[in-house]
C-alpha cells in the first residue's frame, strides 16, 4: 500500500505546487510578516486539503483500507512540513551549514525543498501504510 499513497500523496504535491498555487502565495510565503504567515498557510492548507481529496478518492476508487487517525496525523505533517520548508530559510540553513552554499546561487535550492517535501511525503505514507 506504501507506493500508491506515496503516489497519490506526491500528485497531490504536485498540483498543491505547481498548479494551485497562487502568485502571491509563491511571492509572500517565505516572508516574515503577517502577509508571509498567510500566504505560508494558505498554501499548506491547500497541500492538507488536495491531499486529503487524493487520500479520500484511493479509498472510494482503489479500495485502499487506511486508519483515519494515521490519516489525519499524515494530513497534519504534510500540512506542517510543507509550511516549515516552504519559508526557505530552513533550506537556505540546510545548505549554508552542509557544504552547498554556492549551489543556493546556481537555484539549488528548488531541488533541495522539492526534496524535503518528498522525503516528508514518504515519512507519511509509510505511517500510513504501517498504522
Amino acid at each position: 500500500m506504501f507506493p500508491t499513497l506515496f503516489i497519490l500523496l506526491f500528485i497531490a504535491h504536485l498540483l498543491s505546487d505547481y498548479a494551485l498555487q497562487t502568485d502571491h502565495q509563491s511571492e509572500h510565503k517565505a516572508l516574515r510578516t503577517t502577509a508571509g504567515y498567510w500566504a505560508a498557510t494558505a498554501h499548506a492548507g491547500t497541500h492538507v486539503l488536495v491531499s486529503a481529496v487524493a487520500l479520500g478518492l484511493g479509498g472510494l476508487l482503489l479500495g485502499l483500507s487506511f486508519s483515519l487517525p494515521a490519516a489525519v496525523v499524515a494530513l497534519l505533517w504534510i500540512g506542517g512540513t510543507h509550511a516549515f520548508v516552504d519559508r526557505r530559510w530552513p533550506v537556505t540553513w540546510w545548505m549554508t551549514n552542509t557544504g552547498s552554499k554556492d549551489w543556493i546561487s546556481h537555484g539549488g535550492a528548488a531541488h533541495v525543498d522539492q526534496t524535503a517535501h518528498m522525503a516528508a511525503l514518504g515519512i507519511a505514507a509509510m505511517a500510513m501504510a504501517a498504522l
